[in-house]
């Protein structure tokens, strides 16, 4: 199959019952995206496929296939953090880290889509990541921040 993730296109060739999250994870070596529930509830193996919040746990890698992939190390530059990384390291976002990838890829999906949320807007969309370490204020704080960091260009 062939696939792009994070700008880099790769011919694999996959057991037709790999999930996108076992090819990201094994085959690529993209350890970033976590896999912790393995039924899809939990979002912390979010990724964006064609733009679209996947659970890559649930997903076969196969229905991936020809589409544009992001994952959470294609957030940042060679030099530097997304600002969503960074608002996340400023304002606490993270906890044991866990549910941190995914939690910034749907932060991304989010502000791709509405660059100005408000309280309520970031809430409603990252109630489908779970985070174990009750860190939700310090999540939607720091979503809040690099969205209004990207309005004042900051």
């Amino acid at each position: 199959m062939r696939i792009t993730v994070n700008g880099t296109t790769h011919e694999l060739d996959v057991p037709a019952s790999r999930t996108l999250a076992e090819l990201l994870r094994t085959d690529l070596d993209l350890t970033g995206t976590k896999e912790s529930c393995a039924v899809g509830v939990c979002g912390a193996c979010t990724v964006l496929v064609a733009g679209r919040i996947v659970a890559s746990c649930i997903t076969l890698a196969a229905q991936a296939a020809d589409a544009n992939i992001v994952t959470v190390e294609g957030l940042a530059s060679e030099d530097r953090l997304h600002p969503l990384q960074q608002s996340f390291i400023d304002h606490g976002g993270f906890q044991c880290g866990i549910c941190t990838p995914g939690q910034l890829v749907a932060a991304k999906a989010l502000l791709d889509q509405n660059s100005t949320p408000t309280e309520d807007d970031i809430r409603e969309w990252m109630s489908g990541n779970l985070c174990r370490c009750t860190g939700y204020y310090q999540i939607v704080e720091s979503i809040a921040a690099a969205a209004a960091a990207a309005v004042l260009g900051d």
